[in-house]
C-alpha cells in the first residue's frame, strides 16, 4: 500500500493503478478537496496499513507522478506562495486588521490560495478580501482563520520531549484539556513545564491521566490519618510514580512512605496540612516567577482550536 500526508500530516491511502510505476519517495499529484496538490508518496509499512484497513481510512484519487515539468513548476508554486504571504500580510498591515497571517498555500493547479491566520476575536476582511482580488488574479481567495492549537500543528516542530509535535504527527482531534489534569499528575505550574508551543496546556497531559487516577484509589488520601513505623501522622502528599506517600508527624518532620507500609487509623489525628495547594506532591514546586501567573490561560478557550484546516 502507498499512501500520502496532506496538510497537518493527515495520512491518506492512494489508489495507485497497477500498470504506474511508483516507488518510495517519489512525488505525485492527487485530487483534494481542495484541488490538485502535490506530494510525497511512501511505502505504508505491514502494521501501519493494517490499522488503515480496520480503520476504512478513506483514499485520495491519484492522478499523475510529476514530471520535471511539474517539480519545476512546484517549486515555482513554492515562491508564489512566499511572495502570496508578502502580499497578504502587508495588506493586513494597511487596513489595520488584528490578525496572524500563518500560511499561504497555492493548490498544485494555481485555481485556489488559502490564507491562514489566528485572532482573538471575529474579523471583518471584507475590505482586505477586495484587496486581494487585485492582487491575485483568476484565483480563488480562500481566508481561513484558525486556533493557535491548529496553527502549531499546521507549522510544526519537536515538543519538550524531543519528538514532533503530537498535534501534526499522529493526532487528529484535539481533546479538552483542564489545568485539573497537571495538577492532579503533580506537575509543576510553570510555562515550561505545562504547556506547549501554542500556548495551552500540553496535549500529552492526557494520555496517562486515567493510570494516575486509579493509582491513586488504591493508595491512602489525602489527609487520611495513619499507622507508620514511626508513629501516628497525616497524609499531606502522594507520590504516584513511586507509590509512596508523604506523612507529616506531630513535630512538624514530613516523612515519605510506600503505600503498603502505612495503615490508615480511625482515630482523628490533629496534625495540621497545606490543603491550598494540589492533592499531589510536587505540583506546588512552582518557579519564582510562576506566583503571578493565570493558569486559566493555559486552558482551551474558542480560539485554542477551530478545526478550520
Amino acid at each position: 500500500m502507498f499512501a500520502v500526508k496532506l496538510i497537518k500530516n493527515k495520512q491518506c491511502p492512494v489508489d495507485i493503478p497497477p500498470e504506474v510505476q511508483v516507488k518510495h519517495g517519489d512525488m505525485i499529484i492527487v485530487l483534494t478537496e481542495k484541488g490538485e496538490e502535490a506530494v510525497e508518496v511512501y511505502l505504508v509499512p505491514p502494521p501501519v496499513e493494517s490499522i488503515i484497513r480496520r480503520k476504512k481510512v478513506p483514499s485520495v484519487p491519484f492522478i499523475r507522478v510529476m514530471t520535471e515539468e511539474d517539480l519545476k513548476l512546484y517549486e515555482e508554486i513554492k515562491q508564489m506562495e512566499e511572495q502570496g504571504y508578502k502580499d497578504c500580510l502587508e495588506l493586513i498591515k494597511q487596513h489595520n486588521l488584528v490578525m496572524n497571517l500563518i500560511q499561504c498555500r497555492y493548490t498544485f493547479d494555481r485555481r485556489k490560495v488559502t490564507f491562514y491566520y489566528t485572532a482573538p476575536e471575529r474579523v471583518d476582511f471584507r475590505e482586505l478580501l477586495k484587496d486581494l482580488t487585485k492582487v491575485f488574479k483568476r484565483v480563488r481567495i480562500d481566508l481561513k482563520h484558525i486556533g493557535v492549537r491548529d496553527e502549531t500543528s499546521l507549522c510544526g516542530g519537536n515538543g519538550l520531549c524531543g519528538r514532533p509535535f503530537c498535534c501534526c504527527s499522529f493526532k487528529r482531534q484535539f481533546d479538552s484539556i483542564n489545568i485539573k489534569l497537571a495538577l492532579d499528575q503533580g506537575m509543576p505550574i510553570t510555562p515550561s513545564k505545562i504547556s506547549g508551543t501554542c500556548g495551552r496546556l500540553l496535549c500529552c497531559l492526557n494520555y496517562e491521566y486515567k493510570n494516575y487516577i486509579e493509582t491513586a484509589k488504591e493508595m491512602v488520601p489525602i489527609g487520611s490519618g495513619v499507622m507508620t513505623q514511626d508513629g501516628v501522622g497525616r497524609v499531606c502528599a502522594l507520590n504516584i510514580l513511586t507509590n509512596k506517600a508523604s506523612v507529616k508527624f506531630a513535630d512538624g518532620k514530613i516523612k515519605e512512605f510506600p503505600n503498603n507500609e502505612i495503615e490508615m487509623i480511625d482515630a482523628e489525628v490533629n496534625i495540621e496540612i497545606d490543603t491550598n495547594t494540589s492533592s499531589y506532591k510536587y505540583a506546588a514546586e512552582q518557579t519564582d516567577d510562576s506566583e503571578n501567573i493565570d493558569i486559566k490561560q493555559f486552558e482551551d478557550d474558542r480560539n485554542s482550536s477551530t478545526g478550520n484546516i
